[in-house]
């Protein structure tokens, strides 16, 4: 490697960690905030709000005695709450305990009513799902749905003749009723696999017929991470034209040629702003979940498909978009549950599930495609880390609430030895699953591509 091919690799690297660091301390702090506002609302003192751990770099003290503190390894955060053995809340500090009044006992997580300690380890997973649900809100909100009638509001360069216009209002393809963006969808099949069909529009208050590219055109609009089509450098933009000397009319022309070769390498031949390029890559077996549930493994290159113009677009009310995010919430987790049941069970392989280097490479690759993608990586990564958090091992919240719940019943908490030897095997499950999630991402992302 020479020294411009170091540098660039090490521009990339101290990005990738950039970008790593401040999505985790985003959602660490929305998380650990969760556990101190409700904590507090519930009479629970805290008496450190850390983002980072170590030496702190920045702190200062609020007047209800909590120190807020930024640390030097920003790889996680906590809250420590009076009376707490330590940052975990896994035990109470005797030496604490025993020299408090029974008022001030009950300002700790220790000596607080149960329903008290159970809502404020509930909190910090339920902020991470708040937070997630009003990100992709706002998103729905701001970038709207298509209105009704269907309008064009920009178009796409392509390597065919297009007499429509931005302004142009749809009313049919190929003779074909579309006036709405689910009609035009929906004629994908219906109409010829040509690469270019005539539209009837409405401009300026005249019907005319114009000409333009399939309703599916072969137009990359967008590229998977850690794909075939992102290795090979295929963007956002370009116009498969022919796959291995095949001409490829439509995005589902594209999609049929892959599937049928499996893992074979594909020459494609692609328009990019007036030119023609080539480009070889391998096709990569991809799990993909099925609506039903369960998964089936095809062959992608990893690009994405779409129409060949931006809608017009109105803007969502909080009414329609807030329900829609919650929904979108909903499926990250049952994708989520859907995808490790299905890993644990051998169904589908371990490459599917993400360590810490594929987040963190996955972190810069979207901070470098912009601020919403970013954004939105966030949400969803904040989305996980609340589910992941549920997860009923000790040292979790999900254990912590199991604990909670053996207390209610059984009207006393798990004994001093008990806990200790409880804490200690989730911590050991927490390590060996970051040890495991660290193996598999070296493996599947840097010798499975080259060796396997």
């Amino acid at each position: 490697m020479d020294l411009t091919s170091l540098i660039a690799a090490f521009g990339g690297l101290t990005w990738v960690i950039v970008a790593f660091v401040v999505a985790l301390s985003i959602i660490v702090a929305v998380h650990e905030y969760g556990h101190y506002i409700v904590g507090r609302w519930c009479g629970i003192k805290a008496d450190v709000f850390s983002v980072g751990f170590g030496k702190p770099l920045l702190q200062g003290t609020d007047r209800h005695g909590t120190r807020w503190q930024l640390a030097a390894l920003p790889f996680g955060g906590y809250v420590k709450f009076r009376g707490d053995a330590n940052a975990s809340s896994a035990g109470s500090d005797g030496a604490v305990m025993s020299d408090l009044t029974p008022q001030e006992r009950r300002a700790t997580m220790h000596g607080a009513p149960l329903w008290a300690r159970a809502l404020t380890v509930l909190a910090g997973p339920m902020f991470n799902f708040v937070m997630s649900a009003l990100i992709f809100a706002v998103f729905f909100m701001v970038n709207g749905e298509p209105e009704d009638p269907l309008r064009i509001e920009t178009l796409a360069d392509m390597p065919v003749a297009v007499e429509l216009m931005p302004g142009d209002e749809f009313l049919a393809v190929e003779g074909l009723p579309a006036t709405s963006m689910v009609e035009l969808s929906e004629l994908r099949e219906d109409v010829p696999a040509a690469r270019e069909l005539t539209y009837t529009v409405r401009r300026d208050g005249a019907v005319i017929d114009a000409a333009g590219p399939h309703v599916s055109p072969a137009l990359v609009v967008g590229v998977s991470l850690d794909s075939a089509a992102q290795a090979a450098g295929i963007e956002a933009g370009d116009v498969v034209l022919s796959i291995d000397g095949t001409p490829v009319n439509t995005f589902d022309d594209m999609v049929n040629v892959v599937a049928v070769t499996k893992d074979k390498p594909l020459a494609l031949e692609v328009w990019r702003a007036g030119k023609v390029m080539n480009f070889t890559l391998e096709p990569r077996a991809t799990d993909e979940r099925l609506d039903g549930g369960g998964f089936v493994t095809n062959y992608r290159i990893g690009l994405r498909g779409g129409t060949f113009f931006e809608p017009v677009t109105k803007a969502l009310g909080p009414i329609t978009a807030i329900p829609a995010a919650i929904g979108q919430v909903g499926l990250i987790i049952v994708s989520s549950l859907d995808g490790l049941v299905n890993i644990i069970a051998g169904n589908i392989g371990t490459c599917n599930l993400s360590g810490p280097v594929g987040i963190a490479t996955t972190a810069g690759s979207m901070a470098s495609l912009g601020l919403d993608d970013f954004i939105w990586f966030i949400a969803f990564i904040s989305t996980a880390v609340g589910l992941v958090n549920l997860f009923p091992i000790p040292i979790l919240d999900g254990g912590h609430l199991v604990l909670h719940a053996y207390e209610a019943v059984m009207r006393r908490p798990p004994s001093d030895k008990v806990m200790n030897g409880l804490m200690f095997f989730g911590l050991g499950v927490v390590l060996f699953v970051m040890l495991f999630g660290l193996g598999n991402d070296i493996y599947c992302r840097f010798l499975l591509p080259n060796f396997g």
